[in-house]
């Protein structure tokens, strides 16, 4: 089953691959919220599973929408308000998220 994660940028997929074990594309959209953008960027017919995770924030709400728009059926990951942004996000929190949704993390020590 091939699964994809898109993010906003490159720190944030970095913080990503810091807990996935197991192999997940994950999509930088660099901060584009145009639909035309999107469409192009993401192939959805390559995937089984798609989520997304951006940040908690207006930029983010933004492409949230616009994702929700072209890609109904893409599943949404949310960070915790108080952290607003996914890298700014702790490891284990990370790791909370990605598990709920049944991704392979890495064990980390509370």
């Amino acid at each position: 089953m091939k699964k994809a994660i898109i993010v906003e940028g490159k720190t944030d997929r970095e913080k990503l691959l810091q807990v996935l074990a197991e192999p997940v594309d994950i999509i930088c959209t660099f901060g584009t919220s145009s639909l035309s953008k999107l469409e192009k960027l993401i192939d959805e017919e390559n995937y089984d599973e798609v989520y997304v995770l951006v940040d908690a924030d207006k930029a983010g709400s933004s492409l949230r929408r616009n994702i929700k728009y072209l890609f109904p059926n893409f599943r949404h990951l949310y960070t915790q308000k108080k952290y607003r942004e996914v890298a700014a996000t702790p490891l284990e929190e990370i790791s909370k998220i990605l598990s709920n949704a049944h991704f392979l993390v890495k064990e980390f020590y509370y």
